[in-house]
């Protein structure tokens, strides 16, 4: 199944939100990528001081897969090596407008996830591969309030 999350996503704890939930709409993304790309156009449970998306203050989530698809080179014929392996890039990006001061125009805030998966690993060994997104977005999910209150306090 391709990338497509369901609406409303329910967020990951946060000091501060109680049941935040997020209501995606499909929009279009002009980066030149294939992508897809959702519009948060509903906020739900208590999220005091945070806003849908809109012209001015966007929020968006998006997922970006390569133009074009790395392969695996061929082995050193005496070798056997393959000396370079190349990456297939992918990007989980959410951008959110947030005030810096009350006199000014807003500012984007960005949070961005990539994953680079070497070519050939996808059929060779896709379990691994799987086992790393799972570890990782695990992780994020687990201590998602922790890595919120770094991002404020500055405390690791």
């Amino acid at each position: 199944m391709a990338f497509g999350p369901s609406s409303p996503v329910t967020g990951a704890p946060q000091t501060g939100l109680t049941s935040p939930t997020y209501t995606l709409t499909a929009d279009a993304f002009g980066g030149g990528k294939p992508s897809e790309q959702f519009a948060i156009t509903a906020l739900g449970g208590t999220q005091t001081g945070v806003s849908a998306h809109s012209v001015s203050k966007p929020f968006t989530l998006t997922m970006e897969r390569p133009a074009q698809f790395r392969q695996l080179g061929t082995p050193n014929p005496v070798t056997g090596v393959i000396s370079s392996v190349p990456m297939n890039v992918y990007k989980v990006r959410v951008r959110k407008g947030v005030s810096v001061d009350s006199t000014q125009p807003s500012k984007i805030a960005s949070a961005e996830i990539k994953i680079s998966i070497p070519a050939g690993s996808d059929s060779e060994d896709a379990a691994s591969v799987r086992a790393m997104v799972s570890c990782l977005f695990g992780a994020v999910y687990q201590d998602s309030a922790g890595i919120g209150d770094t991002l404020i306090d500055g405390v690791l």
